[in-house]
């Protein structure tokens, strides 16, 4: 990896490589759909004994979509075969997926074009380091790594003191999975967990040409196992207003607030300002 201008790229990879990356994501996405479908769920017959694989079985995807299993099989297993939309909009549909994953799933769909997601941002400029720091609640930018770029006196006070840490340590989601401090503070704890693993798992699967990602699931799936079970899911979210509560160590009562997230600007998609704003105690 090298950085350029603040952005980090990825070393090349030709539309062969990226397309087959792609499909191999598509597959494993396709896979983890089928494995938590179970057959009464999807109107099939209830069977008798024990059944080898968890979920649906390819075929029964298969027929419920209303392609051959052979051609199903193939999609599952990576090899790049030609999809259409109402092929991969029937395949939804036969594996129940929630808007969410939909979305995701045609995303993944797309990725038979050979065009890469865009450069990660690791810098941005001091004028918006100013707005984040001019906010009277809790405020961040991350970038779809979920490294902290910029953060406000009252994420230290209420989230998490960033400002003491290494850079290195400045990642939200390696904090929220490893930093007892941080858990201590969260009371939804292990509601934020999950919504959180499902939202970076939509980034993973999109930059599946940036070796950065494998290795940081790699690395935090050893220092926790919490993390490791929630990836083994599987599961995607886009982002959306989130309620969290936080209690400090010397308050009675806990605070709730309501996470809004932004898109950045069109130049730097990858970035993603949050914004805390204070829920009234009758509406908490």
């Amino acid at each position: 990896m090298v950085e350029t201008n603040g952005l980090s790229q990825p070393a090349h990879l030709s539309p062969v490589d990226l397309n087959s990356m792609r499909a191999k994501t598509l597959g494993d996405y396709l896979k983890s759909r089928r494995a938590r479908l179970q057959p009464e769920q999807a109107g099939l017959a209830k069977t008798h004994g024990q059944r080898r694989t968890p979920g649906l079985r390819r075929e029964e995807v298969a027929i419920l979509a209303g392609v051959s299993a052979t051609y199903y099989t193939f999609l599952e297993q990576g090899r790049e075969v030609a999809v259409s939309r109402e092929v991969i909009e029937s395949i939804g549909r036969a594996l129940q997926l929630s808007p969410d994953e939909h979305t995701h799933l045609l995303g993944l769909w797309n990725g038979n074009e050979p065009e890469m997601a865009p450069p990660i941002t690791s810098e941005i400029t001091q004028p918006w380091r100013d707005i984040v720091n001019q906010m009277a609640f809790p405020a961040f930018i991350t970038n779809d790594r979920a490294e902290l770029l910029a953060w406000n006196t009252s994420v230290d006070k209420y989230v998490l003191d960033y400002t003491s840490r290494a850079p290195e340590q400045r990642n939200m989601m390696f904090s929220l999975f490893t930093d007892p401090e941080m858990r201590a503070r969260l009371i939804n704890w292990e509601e934020m967990a999950a919504h959180s693993v499902a939202i970076f798992r939509t980034s993973y699967d999109r930059y599946t040409h940036d070796p950065w990602f494998p290795k940081f699931v790699d690395d935090l799936s050893k220092e926790s196992s919490e993390f490791a079970s929630l990836w083994e899911l599987h599961h995607v979210e886009a982002k959306r207003v989130t309620r969290v509560y936080y209690q400090l160590p010397d308050q009675e009562q806990a605070i709730a607030y309501d996470i809004n997230s932004l898109s950045f600007t069109l130049d730097h998609p990858d970035l993603h300002l949050c914004i805390y704003s204070p829920v009234k105690e009758q509406e908490s």
